[in-house]
């Protein structure tokens, strides 16, 4: 399959081989498109300890490129102001210009509100609002310099596709911050797409519902299953399909929507 032909796509948050981020970058290169991915093992250690390796982002940038693509990755902290800017100019410097921005990345810490605090609030604004609002727009400004240079009256176009969890569908206690910062995205993705309609650049927002990534507990899974009338609680490269058909130039006509892909739930 070659609907990404010689696209370069970044995708941030791929850290660790049971994540929806590996999956679509998977995804992403099997329709035939370049992939430069992010990670931080510093995040993900803790919370997957078991399937967390610093070193495992060589050993996936190479899968990647049997399959015929160019693949690189770098470590990068989205709460570091700056990093959207230091980002986009390696990947230009060492791949070419991106026309595809997977926003996977992101901060979760459960707390109630007995446990919120200015850190805990902080920490989530850094990288699920901030991090994501700034690379979007980085990336945008970058494509629209790139057709003002342009001599050519095709428009370039591009793709921004960011990851929600569902907020809107319902209330998730005990994790206030994740829910509040991960729910202004929908909102962003919404005005941002009308700003952008004018560039060919689609912005969409994917929600892929509870997601075996690493994260369930036997008991967690068995309490969930009845409620997925598919049979089946969702997988990472169930995402990850729908992601790849949205960077595609089938998905042109879709922009501004916050696509609930849960099989159900």
């Amino acid at each position: 399959m070659t609907r990404l032909q010689n696209k370069i796509a970044i995708v941030t948050g791929a850290s660790r081989p049971g994540g929806i981020g590996t999956a679509i970058c998977r995804a992403l290169a099997n329709e035939g498109a370049n992939v430069f991915f992010t990670h931080l093992h510093d995040y993900d250690k803790n919370f997957y300890p078991n399937d967390a390796d610093e070193h495992w982002p060589d050993s996936f940038a190479g899968e990647l490129r049997q399959l015929g693509v160019q693949a690189a990755h770098m470590k990068l902290d989205l709460a570091v102001p700056g990093s959207a800017s230091h980002l986009l100019e390696d990947v230009r410097k060492r791949m070419g210009l991106p026309t595809i921005l997977v926003n996977n990345a992101t901060y979760s810490v459960d707390a109630d509100f007995r446990q919120l605090t200015d850190s805990i609030i902080d920490a989530h604004c850094a990288v699920n609002m901030r991090g994501t609002f700034m690379l979007s727009a980085e990336f945008a400004r970058m494509l629209e310099a790139e057709n003002n240079a342009r001599s050519s009256n095709r428009t370039l176009g591009g793709r921004i596709i960011n990851l929600t969890s569902g907020q809107g569908k319902g209330p998730m206690p005990g994790n206030l911050a994740y829910a509040a910062t991960k729910g202004a995205i929908s909102v962003f993705t919404e005005s941002l797409a009308a700003e952008l309609a004018p560039l060919h650049i689609t912005v969409n927002a994917v929600d892929p519902g509870p997601t075996d990534t690493g994260w369930m507990s036997e008991d967690v899974k068995n309490a969930l299953l009845p409620q997925f009338p598919m049979g089946r609680i969702g997988l990472p490269e169930d995402a990850a399909r729908l992601i790849a058909f949205l960077a595609s130039e089938d998905a042109q006509w879709i922009t501004g929507q916050i696509i609930h892909s849960r099989g159900g739930f």
